[in-house]
């Protein structure tokens, strides 16, 4: 018997239908706590009635995330916001339509997960630009956002990262980049391949846990297999500890410049990044604080949550360190 495959897609379009299939699924948990053990364990059983078209392109992406790492699901429902929040540490507790999707589909790429030094171990953070930390390199920031391995400096760092969108921002110039070491590695001379797989780098945590608990140990950029690596990088936090790692990390960031894919997010749209191969950042826009600001929600995925079980009290979803 023949078994079809099927290639990696990086774009998802949801029927009309889907999405109403889709967000039928979402009111069924509307009633709970997104935090709560128990409401995730219906959530879990809840991916199994998302449309198949769906779970069939999140099942392959999982197994192979595609020369560009990332896949955009268009249709996601997301409910009816309100007013954008601009608080700092802004969290997502209520079982909202928007917040139930996200959960969803993380039960189906693996497992949610959260850090408690990170907006309070929320497993759905809202990201949105804060008064007074335009300038910040994280996600209350509104400058350019460097590219990025999410919180790469942690030895769980997440496998996949996903942001779903509520609200453009207003003048529609906010681009969520993106570029996958299966992009950029043939743009790289020999020498610097070589240089990002030693362990010549260091990493510090990023502004948005709140502290400065100290570098990595010297850790390689890139690892894993030669051909096909994974990566590890911060270039806002990442710091070389050789003149050739120097020398490599500013050619890598070159490369990731004119790499990048830019994605203008648009409400129902859900940007998956596969952490473990694609940085990502996001282009500058200039918030208004009115209410109407760029609204996304995020939601961390471990696709094998026993990994980081000393970290996790109770075998629940936060890592507490």
């Amino acid at each position: 018997m023949s078994v079809a495959t099927h290639a990696p897609t990086s774009e998802v379009t949801l029927r009309a239908s889907d999405t109403a299939e889709f967000e039928q699924v979402t009111r069924a948990l509307s009633a709970g706590e997104v935090d709560d053990p128990g409401w995730v364990a219906q959530a879990r059983s809840g991916w199994d009635l998302l449309p198949l078209a769906l779970r069939r392109s999140l099942r392959e992406f999982r197994r192979h995330s595609g020369p560009r790492g990332a896949l955009l699901v268009r249709g996601v429902p997301v409910g009816e916001p309100g007013v954008t929040p601009s608080v700092p540490g802004s969290v997502e507790r209520s079982a909202t339509v928007s917040a139930a999707s996200l959960v969803l589909v993380a039960c189906g790429l693996g497992d949610p997960a959260a850090f408690q030094a990170e907006k309070s171990g929320a497993l759905v953070q809202n990201v949105v630009p804060v008064p007074g930390q335009e300038e910040m390199q994280g996600n209350s920031g509104s400058v350019l956002l460097s590219f990025h391995n999410e919180n790469a400096f942690h030895e769980h760092r997440p496998d996949f990262v996903m942001l779903l969108c509520l609200r453009a921002d207003p003048d529609k110039v906010a681009g969520l980049r993106t570029v996958c070491v299966r992009e950029v590695l043939p743009l790289l001379s020999a020498e610097t391949r070589e240089a990002l797989f030693h362990e010549e780098f260091v990493t510090e945590p990023p502004p948005s846990f709140g502290g400065n608990d100290g570098a990595t140990a010297p850790h390689a950029v890139l690892f894993g297999a030669a051909d096909d690596p994974d990566m590890r990088v911060d270039l806002a936090a990442t710091t070389p500890l050789t003149p050739r790692a120097t020398a490599a990390l500013a050619e890598l960031g070159e490369a990731f410049a004119s790499g990048a894919s830019v994605t203008k997010l648009e409400p129902g749209d859900l940007a998956i990044v596969d952490n473990r191969v694609t940085v990502h950042g996001r282009t500058a826009f200039r918030p208004r604080y009115d209410g109407t600001d760029r609204w996304l929600q995020r939601t961390f995925v471990a696709a094998d949550v026993r990994r980081s079980r000393d970290h996790r009290p109770g075998d629940g979803y936060v890592l507490i360190r």
